[in-house]
């Protein structure tokens, strides 16, 4: 409706029709109106999250190239699980055209039939920085993806719709990597503890083989006929 404002002396100075926001307002009312949306269609919903992958084979890292995300996702993964290999799908994660660069990174790592899993990670930023992952064409993209998607966008406060789609969110890069990645020392542990298992109960099965394969022996000689006493026949 119609905001009148008036001086002191109660004449009309001005008026305003519409108040439209801008800025950080504009993009918050964005962000709510694409949430509702998106969640009024199910793209959130818990039925539609994919499981991730117990042991990795190929991990995918949807990212830009330089920056301190990609090492703290690398750092984790060769020291957490370096049997996996990594797959980089290079992208913008700010600024013009970044929506349709993380789209096309995506859409590589979903072309790689091989691929079990994939982060998709920048750092933080103010809602401008982060924006791209608010597009709805980048929400579209990991929901359609068949590869199980980890969001690890911003700082651990931040909210953004690749979080809500994704199969799971992780509040840092460093943590995502961790999600997706079997701790190595933790299955080393795990193995010896079964070669361990192995050993004892095989030995054991052994010993009580050993036992009976005795008491049977034992069994026998007491059954079989003294064959040093001579048979006499009578007829």
């Amino acid at each position: 409706g119609r905001i009148s404002f008036y001086t002191n002396r109660g004449d009309l100075q001005f008026y305003i029709d519409r108040i439209k926001p801008e800025g950080i307002g504009a993009l918050q009312i964005a962000f709510e109106q694409l949430r509702e949306k998106l969640e009024k269609e199910g793209l959130f919903a818990e039925e539609h999250k994919r499981a991730l992958p117990r042991f990795p084979r190929k991990v995918g890292i949807v990212t830009s190239p330089s920056g301190a995300v990609l090492h703290d996702v690398l750092n984790v993964l060769s020291r957490r699980w370096p049997l996996a290999e990594v797959l980089l799908a290079p992208t913008l994660v700010q600024g013009e055209g970044a929506a349709s660069s993380i789209v096309d990174a995506l859409g590589t790592l979903n072309s790689e039939i091989t691929v079990d899993v994939a982060i998709i990670a920048r750092g933080g930023g103010s809602l401008e920085d982060l924006w791209p992952f608010n597009e709805e064409e980048v929400a579209r993209a990991i929901f359609n993806s068949r590869i199980p998607i980890v969001s690890a966008v911003g700082h651990e406060v931040d909210n953004t719709i690749a979080d809500l789609v994704s199969d799971m969110r992780a509040p840092t890069p460093s943590a995502a990597a961790e999600l997706i990645s079997p701790d190595r020392q933790e299955i080393l542990n795990n193995v010896s503890d079964y070669i361990e298992l192995l050993v004892e109960r095989t030995s054991r099965s052994l010993h009580e083989k050993r036992v009976g394969f005795s008491l049977a022996g034992d069994r026998l000689d007491i059954a079989a006929p003294d064959s040093t006493t001579p048979r006499v026949r009578v007829d």
